[in-house]
């Protein structure tokens, strides 16, 4: 009977379909999906949660989104009942098209449905930033300046880039003849210098200083960060060392309670004594760039570039599974690799059924250093933060990123890729 399921139309859908998912391959996934629609096969939640996940995941792309909301719309229309899943997926692929209305009332149908909305389902900066989107156009409209202020700071804290309508009432407000009059005149120097620092060097809070019209101008960064019209470079806000120190402690706490406590107390301890690194690479998804195998010439290659970039020199901590034993790991020089990182103490092993998210993720927090990765990770490593209050969660969630950046030399078929990092994302 199993067996037969599997061999029907149904079956052999959702099978190329997850095959589809594993490997991140939307178009053919989008192929076997006009051609069930076209042969009548009767699709299910599977079928249509896999294609929303896929469409959501190639966000870029705006017929690839229009495509998700057509399937959504075909889903509602077989009335196939949707699950949570479905409904953070569309509200993703919501979020990509910059339609905050859309993302969050995509959320609110949840509970029409008997759906209780998961952390994850609220992840995307864009269905966060609705409501304060309309909370800024109202505090606009009735111009109050502390409201647009305190709202302002929010959406800075916890919005990573605004969508155009949000931008829009920003820039409506600083335009208006109110913002000429409601900023203070004297202000205590002091006062500001030390809210600035305490702020991690990104705001003050003392509310609006200095009086007259604001200059409004739309602008760009280039890739160091410079502002091409002022010329200035963007720099990481930090966070207060004491915030620092909680979400330190709030990680931990979690990854005791997700792992082995003794497997996780042994990595602290020896972190603590192999000591500071300038880097942490998360071995098992930087070395699948652009590819499904395993490559020790992918990872290698990233490992040198960071070794270059880091002011002692020093190899960065190499995060790996320890089942990565077999296949490539047997190679003479790939086992001459490892043993190098090994004896040079720049290579962890994390423990066989382990989740190696935690460990470089404790030992990147802890490091206070530069994380490498390939994983956004977009209900993983975001959903875990989303656990942990305070602003040290969101801004450690993107601040201290790199990601690998590969090339493929295309008038010489069978070289090697060549990978180069990408810019460091700062909050």
């Amino acid at each position: 009977m199993r067996k037969a399921r599997r061999k029907s139309p149904e079956g052999l859908l959702k099978h190329n379909l997850d095959m589809c998912s594993r490997h991140g391959n939307l178009l053919e996934a989008l192929r076997l999906y006009d051609e069930a629609r076209r042969d009548g096969v009767n699709l299910a939640l599977h079928h249509y949660n896999v294609l929303l996940y896929l469409c959501a995941l190639d966000g870029e792309k705006g017929s690839n989104l229009q495509r998700g909301f057509e399937i959504f719309q075909s889903m509602v229309i077989d009335k196939v009942m949707p699950n949570e899943a479905t409904f953070t997926s569309a509200a993703r692929i919501a979020a990509a098209k910059e339609d905050p209305d859309m993302a969050f009332d995509l959320i609110k149908q949840m509970k029409g449905f008997g759906i209780v909305p998961k952390l994850r389902s609220y992840e995307p900066d864009i269905v966060r930033e609705a409501e304060l989107s309309a909370n800024l156009k109202v505090s606009v409209s009735a111009k109050h300046a502390h409201k647009v202020y305190e709202t302002m700071h929010r959406l800075r804290a916890v919005v990573r880039q605004v969508s155009e309508t949000t931008a829009g009432i920003i820039e409506g407000w600083f335009k208006c003849e109110t913002t000429v009059k409601v900023g203070e005149e004297n202000w205590d120097v002091r006062k500001v210098k030390e809210g600035v620092v305490k702020g991690g060097g990104g705001w003050h809070s003392q509310g609006w200083l200095g009086s007259g019209e604001w200059r409004v101008v739309r602008t760009h960064m280039d890739g160091a960060g410079i502002c091409q019209l002022c010329g200035e470079k963007l720099v990481s806000i930090d966070i207060d060392p004491k915030e620092t120190e909680n979400f330190a402690t709030s990680l931990t706490n979690l990854a005791c309670q997700k792992e082995v406590k003794a497997d996780f107390v042994q990595f602290q301890e020896w972190l603590q004594k192999y000591g500071l690194f300038d880097a942490v690479v998360d071995g098992a998804n930087v070395s699948l760039v652009s590819m499904h195998t395993f490559s020790f010439y992918q990872l290698n290659s990233v490992v040198k570039q960071l070794r270059q970039m880091s002011p002692s020199k020093r190899l960065p901590l190499i995060i790996l599974h320890k089942n990565v034993t077999g296949g490539p790991a047997q190679h003479p020089n790939n086992k001459k690799l490892l043993e190098h990182w090994k004896n040079s103490g720049a290579l962890y092993a994390t423990p066989p059924g382990s989740n190696d998210d935690w460990y470089w993720l404790n030992a990147a927090v802890s490091c206070k250093c530069l994380l490498m990765t390939n994983d956004e990770m977009p209900s993983g490593r975001d959903y875990l933060f989303s656990k942990m209050e305070g602003k040290a969660s969101a801004h450690c969630s993107f601040a201290s990123l790199i990601y690998p950046i590969s090339y493929i030399n295309p008038s010489v078929p069978d070289a090697p890729t060549t990978t180069q990092l990408g810019a460091v994302l700062t909050g």
